[in-house]
């Protein structure tokens, strides 16, 4: 099963990091897969998805980039069912390839699993010391440093009565951190004070709360969702009450803000695909759901992990598009790259398909025969995004990687 995926925050790297776990004699068995891939848009390249590298490893809960180079690095971090903390730096040889190597593991607690970590660097600030915060199975959340490329346990205190689905600190203010639970309570901690109470202790969702994600964009941001189906909003001055509310349709098992556009909010829904909100009416005070712009339905299990890439798509194709008569681009018709990757077979299946999950035939320029699939389009607004996302679901080993195209006009121009 492929439970979580994340993009390195570094915009020259092009990566992509999946995991899988899996069954061994028919029995359950908490063990995994660590994978490595690049993403090119090279035109000559066919699937533009290389995998670069997979490591056997314990069933991995989350994974998570840091978002600066530590001493020159792009390092990872991996929350393990064995209830370690791992981190791996990403190496490159001499001829460009890329690897990723261990470099540091602090055990979190016997018996248990580590289900989620955050770092403290979301907005890329690397004057700081840098630090994680982890959640685990036995409700426990954890605070570790690095220092000199070791991990710390700073603090460690029960903040749930059931599993602590996830953990994460505030962009802002890297001493105030929140966590999560299937007691359906969300918290929120002062480091400064130390943990013997929360400053805040939310029941506003009704199920278990596992995930939550504070907007490196606009201070006091804060976005959570739960096995409720909702997305709340909350101005982090006031944790009385949510600002906005969403219903998803499904369990909302990851959040993501986009890494450069402030409204924009990935979400993983588990029974009910991904969706990407528009948040900016909602943060100005209008206080309504916010709106989906857009929908990834092409999966057919559970979605569990997404995120957003730092690679542009709007930047020329480092390759000449090619000499014949120009079509019309699958991206102007709502196409979408579709790449399918199964383990352990490590096959690739590539094909194009529309927001309906139709195939889009071969005669329609493809990525690896058009630079217009992934190239910037000359004609459009200046303001335009063209996202590269990834997305990866539970039991049927897929992750796909795909691309959307939007235009932030549109999200004005749509009816209330």
């Amino acid at each position: 099963m492929v439970s979580c995926v994340t993009a390195p925050q570094h915009p020259r790297l092009r990566d992509l990091s999946a995991t899988e776990g899996g069954e061994e004699g028919g029995t359950p068995s908490r063990t995994g897969r660590l994978y490595l891939f690049e993403f090119r848009r090279d035109v000559s390249m066919r699937p533009p998805l290389t995998e670069l590298q997979s490591k056997d490893t314990a069933a991995i809960l989350d994974l998570k980039w840091c978002h600066v180079p530590v001493s020159g690095k792009a390092v990872l971090g991996l929350a393990a069912a064995t209830g370690e903390l791992q981190l791996h730096s990403l190496l490159e040889s001499q001829e460009g390839s890329c690897c990723l190597q261990t470099l540091s593991s602090q055990t979190v607690g016997a018996e248990r699993l580590a289900l989620s970590l955050d770092w403290s660097t979301g907005r890329m600030d690397s004057s700081s010391d840098v630090r994680v915060v982890c959640s685990d199975s036995a409700g426990c959340i954890s605070v570790l440093s690095l220092e000199e490329g070791s991990l710390m346990t700073v603090s460690q205190w029960k903040a749930h009565d059931f599993e602590a689905w996830i953990s994460a600190f505030s962009y802002w203010d890297t001493q105030l951190a929140y966590s999560g639970g299937d007691d359906c309570k969300l918290k929120g901690w002062d480091l400064r004070v130390g943990p013997s109470s929360p400053t805040f202790i939310s029941k506003r969702h009704s199920m278990g709360v596992c995930s939550i994600h504070s907007n490196p964009h606009r201070e006091h941001i804060l976005a959570t969702g739960s096995y409720d189906e909702h997305v709340l909003l909350w101005d982090g001055r006031n944790m009385k009450q949510p600002f906005s509310e969403t219903s998803m349709g499904g369990g909302v098992w990851r959040l993501k803000w986009h890494p450069t556009h402030p409204h924009l909010l990935l979400a993983a829904c588990m029974h009910n695909d991904f969706h990407v909100l528009h948040c900016q009416p909602a943060t100005e005070g209008s206080g309504s759901a916010c709106p989906v712009v857009a929908s990834y339905i092409l999966h057919n299990s559970l979605a569990y992990g997404a995120d957003w890439s730092r690679l542009s798509l709007e930047e020329p194709s480092p390759c000449p598009p090619p000499a014949a008569e120009p079509k019309k681009s699958v991206t102007e018709s709502g196409g979408h790259l579709r790449i399918q990757y199964e383990s352990p077979t490590a096959s690739f299946d590539t094909s194009l398909e529309d927001d309906a999950g139709r195939y889009i035939p071969e005669s329609t320029p493809s990525p690896a025969s058009s630079a217009a699939v992934l190239a910037h389009n000359p004609d459009a607004e200046a303001s335009s995004l063209s996202c590269l996302l990834a997305s990866c679901s539970f039991y049927d080993h897929m992750l796909h990687v795909w691309r959307w195209d939007w235009t932030p006009e549109e999200a004005q121009q749509e009816p209330e």
